[in-house]
């Protein structure tokens, strides 16, 4: 039989990852064999600069976790995984993907966006999706053209009433 305090450690763990998991809007599990240290910690600098975070936790763990927020995703937590998590739905795929192209070893299991498990294609497409910098200065863009037409419309109505 475990021990009391191993029992009650694992407790905590279970439910540190499932307060992560609540909390989180975006968590993305990887796998992350073949990669070198020096690549996982550029990774984790990566993922700090855009307000994720990576651990590694033992899978029976997670899975436990899991089970307790009534998830199926048996197939993410099996052989070495890490969970990539953040308050950003996006960011984390975003940067995993990108990463991913660079490094083959490094792979995606699946995730969680918003709390509804996403397939590795679902992920896909949402790590095509701009940055919200970069929809900030599409919809600025938008705006800004909007508005230089309706001053072209104003000003030739003006010079039409002049004549």
């Amino acid at each position: 039989m475990a021990n009391k305090l191993i029992l009650e450690k694992k407790a905590e763990t279970v439910n540190e990852i499932t307060s992560k998991l609540k909390e989180s809007s975006g968590v993305v599990f990887i796998d992350y064999r073949g990669l070198t240290d020096e690549e996982l910690t550029s990774l984790r600098k990566k993922l700090r600069e855009n307000g994720s975070d990576v651990k590694v936790y033992k899978n029976t763990l997670t899975k436990r976790a899991l089970d307790s927020l009534n998830i199926n995703l048996d197939d993410c937590v099996v052989g070495p995984s890490a969970m990539v998590y953040s308050s950003d739905a996006v960011s984390p795929i975003k940067v995993v993907s990108d990463f991913a192209k660079e490094h083959d070893a490094l792979s995606i299991k699946g995730g969680i966006v918003d709390g509804k498990v996403s397939s590795i294609e679902e992920l896909a497409q949402l790590a095509l999706i701009p940055s919200r910098d970069g929809l900030y200065a599409m919809l600025a863009g938008g705006m800004i053209g909007i508005v230089k037409d309706l001053s072209i419309a104003l000003n030739l109505y003006s010079e039409q009433k002049e004549n």
